[in-house]
């Protein structure tokens, strides 16, 4: 028996912050990240609608990027003191992370992190609040997933929480605050979306549910990203709503070690850590090369290659076209090909290689890649996306 879970109510479009008048409940607290939100007005927007639904409001914010795990304990014990029964999370993939972890410790304060490390073992919520999240941002798709990614600086590891439990009760898109973002985090964002699309579609975990929604995000993805990062605010609505449609994807569907490599390099390296979305660039045409080596797995990125209108006489050629197309992507948003490239010093690169391989296979997103990988195949990978050499193996 198989799963499709998804938020129960999505609401979507320009002004959509205003649902939060109709919303019923007594006491929420707000999470927010670095004070975007509170400098473009939408924190102000979102009180003064829950004051209109009757709710009294508290705000927790300063949740970093990357959120940690002593960030998380110091959000729930805010709640415990301040009960809410809704859980409002607003702004990028990291307060919306953040406040899910929060959320367990909240209605569970005996849980310890160790415990729901462990993929699908959460336990169950909404005894106390429900969860409503407000993305500002046009990739994680936090807001309608499975999925919350923490990291513990004291193991220098990211932790991909994975529990249907922390899939938010209710989603608001609105893509006016998508206007806010600046043209890195644009282009960051949007291929960390275009990632999870790809690789939800390659997923072992793939289903007749998740296929189409990632065949849409990709396809729309490819059209708006490019004008988006440029400043087309028009094509910064559609890059919001293909995010999401990525997300409700690969919920369902879960990733692969694109995945895997970037959350175990991106807290790594004490000099050039590299954030979450770009490490997906850089990541991406490098695993699809290697995926591809399956004949099966190559067939399916050939189907994505057809559905954007790619061309090549079989599925090696276009596998080969869909990885040029991304490469195209990178270039054209400043995004560099190689870990070298971006600035990771080559000693502490090979220092923690080993370590890091270890870890990012096994991390949760490597079971659903479509072809497995040991610990030498992952350090072969890794040198090849560090230095930018073939994927021969």
């Amino acid at each position: 028996m198989n799963r499709f879970t998804l938020p129960r109510d999505l609401y979507w479009g320009k002004g959509a912050l205003e649902q939060l008048k109709t919303l019923d409940g007594q006491r929420a607290i707000i999470v927010l990240g670095g004070g975007s939100m509170k400098r473009f007005g939408f924190v102000d927007k979102v009180q003064d609608y829950l004051k209109e639904a009757g709710i009294e409001t508290q705000v927790f914010e300063g949740v970093e990027p990357d959120p940690s795990v002593e960030t998380v304990m110091k959000g729930a014990q805010a709640m415990r003191e301040f009960q809410p029964d809704w859980i409002i999370a607003m702004g990028g993939g990291s307060p919306i992370d953040a406040a899910k972890a929060m959320w367990v410790f909240y209605e569970y304060p005996e849980t310890t992190f160790e415990e729901i490390i462990q993929p699908f073992s959460f336990p169950t919520l909404r005894q106390k609040a429900k969860f409503l999240a407000i993305p500002s941002t046009s990739g994680t798709a936090t807001e309608v997933t499975a999925f919350s990614v923490i990291t513990d600086y004291t193991k220098g590891t990211k932790y991909p929480l994975a529990d249907f439990n922390i899939t938010p009760d209710v989603a608001i898109v609105d893509p006016e605050l998508a206007e806010t973002m600046p043209a890195k985090l644009t282009a960051h964002t949007g291929m960390d979306a275009l990632t999870h699309a790809i690789e939800a579609y390659v997923s072992t975990l793939h289903s007749p549910f998740t296929d189409p929604l990632a065949l849409q995000a990709i396809v729309m993805i490819r059209e708006y990203l490019k004008p988006s990062y440029n400043g087309d605010m028009a094509a910064r609505e559609q890059m919001h709503y293909a995010q999401c449609l990525a997300g409700m994807a690969f919920s369902n569907a879960l990733l692969g070690i694109t995945h895997s490599i970037a959350h175990k390099t991106g807290p790594a390296y004490a000099i050039g850590h590299i954030p979450h979305g770009c490490a997906n660039a850089i990541y991406l045409p490098y695993v699809i090369r290697f995926n591809a080596k399956d004949s099966q797995a190559c067939a399916r990125y050939a189907e994505i290659a057809r559905a954007l209108g790619l061309t090549g006489d079989d599925d090696e050629t276009l596998k080969e076209a869909l990885c040029a197309l991304i490469e195209q992507f990178n270039l054209a948003m400043d995004i560099p090909n190689t870990m070298k490239d971006f600035g990771i010093p080559e000693d502490e690169f090979l220092e923690k290689l080993d370590f890091v391989a270890s870890l990012a296979v096994e991390d949760a997103c490597t079971g659903s890649n479509p072809r497995a990988i040991d610990v030498p195949l992952m350090t072969k990978l890794l040198k090849a996306i560090y230095y930018g050499t073939s994927i021969d193996f």
